[in-house]
């Protein structure tokens, strides 16, 4: 029970709403503010990311780092000792979540990300449509086309 009500029926009105294009659901009370990424260097991790993306960086401390991107969103980059990264596709530790990001040119932005200190893991599920590439921490990530 969460807040003395069933979770599970919350979660079966709220599909209602959506589904029947609810006021209360569309407004929501929550805006995402940041994705926080644990990680062993923060600085590096931010600069990677800073320069993927275009965005600047807006803090940069040994236990913390943070990149405000071009559409106003943020990633925080959080210092864990003996930080372990996923292992994917498949392994021990599992991504648990990716980030997405749309390029013009999949080839060229394959390339830049390695050049960042990024890679491009073996196995590739679909990659005529999109790229899972890694962050110099291991995180796993997509490359996809932009939609125009």
């Amino acid at each position: 029970m969460a807040c003395g009500r069933d979770r599970w029926a919350v979660r079966e009105a709220t599909v209602l709403s959506v589904a029947e294009g609810s006021p209360f659901v569309q407004s929501g009370i929550a805006e995402l503010a940041a994705v926080s990424l644990d990680c062993p260097d923060p600085s590096a991790l931010a600069a990677f990311y800073a320069a993927l993306t275009g965005g600047k960086i807006t803090h940069d401390a040994p236990e913390a780092s943070a990149v405000v991107l071009p559409g106003g969103a943020r990633i925080i980059f959080l210092r864990v000792a003996g930080y372990l990264p996923p292992t994917w596709p498949e392994g021990d530790r599992p991504q648990q979540f990716h980030l997405d990001f749309d390029v013009d040119d999949l080839e060229e932005a394959e390339a830049i990300v390695c050049e960042l200190g990024g890679a491009k893991p073996s196995f590739q599920p679909n990659p005529g449509r999109w790229r899972v590439m890694t962050d110099p921490a291991g995180h796993p990530f997509c490359l996809s086309p932009r939609r125009r």
